[in-house]
């Protein structure tokens, strides 16, 4: 009986210790918790599992109240029936409709420009590539954004129609939906991080199966952005900056929070009205504006205008302006497509590195010597 129970005392501990071996084993067979694959963007969740991915935009328009989720399935992938209530998506898409300019590029980084059907306001498209494709009849105009043609686009038959919402009133995508169009609400517009607007990229490679396309791509803006910080780490914010023009008798200002003010600052300029709260703009009478921002050093004017000259033409009372009088007059509007489209609306937001270079050479000009602008446009 001695020898069994000293047997036994020698045996236990052996078990013990196997049993913990196997616990941690267990744990650390565990499937990894998806993630988020979304870093900067406010609006955007990404979460891939094993054969599908589920897209949540919890922003769509300002003051929303709902939020909308998909889930984009691969080909014979088994999806939870937890998730079965969302709207699912078959991935990779062979057909596109989009509905803003800014989802041009994203495209076209992903190489996937071909798959695009249709799109409202063709001419507001300046990409030469996308411009080829609708010149030859391989993307139809399908309307307006606030009215599309649903015959035509029942017509196509898409794959996605991926558009937005201004409000919590909107009939038009109602009527997308009971006409059994498949419609994704993105809201990369509502974004006011540089970098956060640039990530959107990730749901067109979600979109078309190219994730690990849309990563590099955005991980090299994403770096280019960082780098060119880098340049004025060390500089103070001195340049005084006016923004905006008169449209018919309001000033409309950038607010502090806004996208462009997001570019100021990290360009290292002290922007007038950077102490408004708020994303958007603000309307302001022309006087306000004057006893705020007569002695600017700088102004980003609103408007493609080709000249000073013109530029002061459009309204006499801009001559009262220093930074009128120093010629010290930028606009990023300045540069036309084919067709009238305006090249800064459609290809900034994908790259908002270019956006920093340009608003650094415009305050820092010393740091980028050779650098050529992309969208900016002195008027001289």
């Amino acid at each position: 009986m001695r020898h069994l129970l000293s047997k036994f005392i020698f045996i236990l501990p052996f078990f013990v210790l196997v049993g913990c071996k196997k616990n941690e084993q267990a744990e650390t067979q565990k499937p990894e918790i998806a993630k988020n694959s979304i870093e900067y963007a406010s609006g955007l969740s990404i979460v891939k599992h094993e054969g599908y991915s589920v897209v949540t935009v919890s922003n769509p328009w300002p003051d929303a109240n709902k939020s909308y989720t998909y889930v984009l399935k691969e080909k014979n992938a088994k999806v939870p029936d937890s998730l079965l209530s969302y709207a699912s998506i078959n991935v990779p898409l062979e057909s596109v409709v989009v509905t803003s300019t800014t989802n041009i590029p994203f495209l076209e980084m992903l190489e996937v420009e071909d798959k695009l059907v249709g799109f409202p306001h063709t001419d507001y498209v300046s990409s030469e590539k996308t411009r080829a494709l609708i010149d030859k009849g391989a993307v139809k105009n399908v309307g307006q954004n606030e009215k599309l043609n649903i015959e035509q686009l029942i017509e196509l038959s898409p794959d996605l129609i991926v558009t937005f919402g201004v409000d919590n009133n909107n009939p038009m995508l109602d009527n997308l939906k009971k006409s059994g169009l498949n419609v994704f609400i993105q809201a990369d517009w509502m974004e006011q991080s540089p970098l956060g607007k640039a990530e959107w990229i990730k749901l067109y490679g979600a979109l078309f199966g190219k994730e690990e396309k849309a990563k590099n791509l955005f991980d090299k803006i994403v770096d280019s952005y960082k780098q060119t910080q880098k340049l004025i780490a060390d500089k103070p914010a001195t340049a005084t900056v006016l923004y905006g023009s008169m449209y018919e008798d309001v000033w409309y200002v950038a607010k502090g929070n806004s996208w462009v003010a997001e570019f100021m600052k990290d360009a290292k300029a002290n922007y007038l009205w950077s102490d408004l709260k708020g994303t958007g703009s603000e309307g302001l009478s022309f006087e306000k504006v004057l006893v705020k921002a007569k002695s600017a050093d700088f102004w980003i004017a609103a408007g493609s205008f080709k000249s000073l000259d013109e530029f002061g033409k459009s309204n006499p009372h801009y001559t009262q302006f220093d930074a009128f009088k120093s010629k010290n007059v930028y606009t990023f509007e300045g540069k036309i497509g084919a067709t009238g489209g305006i090249v800064y609306y459609e290809l900034a937001p994908s790259r908002p590195d270019l956006v920093l270079k340009d608003f650094i050479k415009i305050f820092h000009p010393d740091l980028l010597p050779s650098y050529e602008f992309t969208f900016a446009s002195k008027l001289n």
